[in-house]
């Protein structure tokens, strides 16, 4: 139970800016692990998020408590998924080579095509979840989040990762740990989904294994495998596909 919490508390140092004690016995080994509780955290986060909204909602609209929801998640993870999805889109937007696209990821500055994307993503994102119904709106962003991140992990589990750690310009990344890992994962990212209606569930599923299994095999086209800005911009990527897919179905569900 010990070492679980030590694990636990290592992906809750390196997803997240919550102070951790130190003397948690950081390895690679931990880190590899750490990687069940991807969604775990995932679900931190939304939870913080959700919190900021609910409490915005009582005297601002809905609208701007979805702005300081989303920069709450922001704040606390230290925008991590969102660099890694700028990163991504400099990278396969402007490298022909997977050396070129590998080298714009690792350079520490936004460009044109990591600027607008982002722009795009966080408007989309916004606006989005400002459409739906307000009550709904707390368990959909946790929900969100949670299952967001099992996306990554199965690529984890299924690529390979195709860069150097000690040639990023960020930590070292989990990797591929145990089979008992990725079902932990996708339990604790997935439990949500039983408090909504169950053709959104399957829905919802079936479209983020379609999108991880098209990303999956685009960047294993172009570079070979992940990096971890691929990792962050897929999870920003299934994120923002639930809250579309929800608002689709709202109506319907």
């Amino acid at each position: 139970m010990r070492n679980q919490l030590n694990i636990f508390l290592t992906a809750l140092m390196f997803y997240t800016r919550i102070p951790v004690k130190r003397d948690i016995g950081y390895s690679s080994e931990n880190l590899n692990k750490a990687t069940r509780y991807f969604p775990l955290i995932g679900l931190i986060v939304g939870g913080i998020s959700a919190l900021v909204f609910w409490g915005a909602s009582f005297v601002l609209p809905s609208l701007l408590s979805v702005i300081l929801a989303t920069a709450a998640t922001i704040y606390v993870t230290g925008s991590f998924h969102e660099d890694g999805f700028a990163d991504f889109c400099d990278g396969f937007g402007g490298g022909l080579t997977p050396e070129k696209i590998i080298t714009i990821m690792k350079d520490s500055r936004i460009g044109t095509s990591g600027a607008v994307g982002l722009l795009l993503l966080l408007s989309t994102k916004i606006f989005t979840i400002s459409e739906i119904e307000i009550e709904k709106i707390p368990l959909v962003i946790v929900a969100a989040h949670g299952l967001s991140r099992v996306m990554p992990v199965l690529v984890i589990f299924t690529s390979n990762y195709v860069r150097d750690d000690m040639t990023s310009k960020i930590k070292p990344i989990g990797k591929k740990g145990s089979n008992a890992d990725l079902v932990t994962a996708i339990t604790l990212g997935a439990g949500l989904l039983f408090f909504f209606p169950w053709i959104f569930s399957i829905s919802v599923i079936a479209l983020l294994l379609l999108i991880t299994f098209l990303f999956r095999k685009y960047i294993t086209k172009k570079i070979g495998g992940y990096t971890g800005d691929c990792l962050g911009a897929l999870q920003q990527i299934s994120e923002v596909a639930f809250y579309l897919l929800f608002l689709i179905l709202e109506g319907k569900i």
